[in-house]
């Protein structure tokens, strides 16, 4: 192991082999490290913390400034810090502030391959399930919830008790707490799952086009022109065109039937074309 200049470690902590306290950092009473997990300088670990190993806590924020010949690095000169029974998952990285805190509030529980940027801050009880990564400055409320892979923008606030199953995408902040979330951007579930419902169902190679009652000529030329192949019906009734009213349908192959049926028993257009391509 190694420890750093004026480094403090309470009392009861197991540190493992090759564990690593820099220089100045705190560890709070019965806290374990495991082997090659890191605490860097200046940064703060709570009571009965578990750091898992290759956990590292306090590394530089993903911070740079563009510039003509690259990139400038931006100093990260705040901390990172672990409240009390917080566990770290092994691998995982909670990075410095650019200024401030990192932190990570009273019983935290991040799994293996967790990424928490810069000032963000992670409040009472939320678990995040493995390769959750949240950017930076972003805050999340207590006994969140998040599936493995979720993904959440920077600059974002979550409500307490937010629940995203995995590979969630949250682009921005959610307001209102105790809401279930599903899918990129994240949604209410239910209709995320009837929009896959409707996924499976779309045709691999084209979809279908239809337009009834009566059509200009340029249209018709001009879907003509656009559409491979497109196929033309022609039907006969006795009102005058002008007092048809003209309609358009946008459908996949395997909702046209349905629509063409719908046209003939609701009503008696004078000609439905059918524009297919592939």
């Amino acid at each position: 192991m190694a420890i750093g200049a004026k480094a403090v470690i309470g009392d009861g902590c197991i540190l493992h082999p090759h564990a690593t306290v820099g220089a100045g950092a705190v560890i709070g009473k019965d806290t374990e490290m495991h082997p090659n997990s890191v605490v860097y300088h200046g940064c703060k670990v709570g009571e009965r913390c578990i750091l898992h190993a290759g956990s590292v806590i306090g590394a530089d924020g993903f911070g740079f400034e563009p510039t003509e010949d690259g990139y400038k690095k931006i100093a990260q000169i705040g901390i990172a810090v672990l409240e009390d029974d917080v566990e770290i998952g092994a691998n995982t990285c909670v990075d410095r502030a650019v200024m401030g805190e990192t932190i990570i509030h009273k019983g935290v529980k991040l799994d293996n391959l967790v990424q928490i940027a810069h000032n963000c801050e992670g409040n009472s009880h939320t678990v995040m399930s493995a390769q959750v990564g949240v950017a930076g400055s972003t805050k999340i409320g207590e006994w969140c919830m998040f599936g493995g892979q979720v993904g959440i923008a920077g600059h974002a606030t979550i409500a307490d008790r937010t629940m995203a199953g995995a590979q969630s995408g949250i682009p921005n902040s959610v307001k209102k707490p105790n809401q279930e979330l599903m899918g990129t951007p994240a949604i209410d579930p239910r209709v995320w799952w009837k929009a896959q419902a409707v996924v499976k169902q779309l045709p691999d190679t084209r979809q279908t086009i239809m337009f009834s009652a009566t059509m200009p000529d340029k249209i018709q030329k001009l879907a003509a022109n656009i559409l491979h192949d497109p196929v033309e019906v022609k039907l006969a009734v006795s009102k005058p065109a002008e007092k048809i009213v003209q309609t358009a349908y946008v459908c996949y192959e395997t909702q046209k039937l349905g629509i063409i049926k719908s046209l003939f028993r609701e009503s008696k257009p004078e000609r439905v074309i059918v524009f297919s391509s592939s």
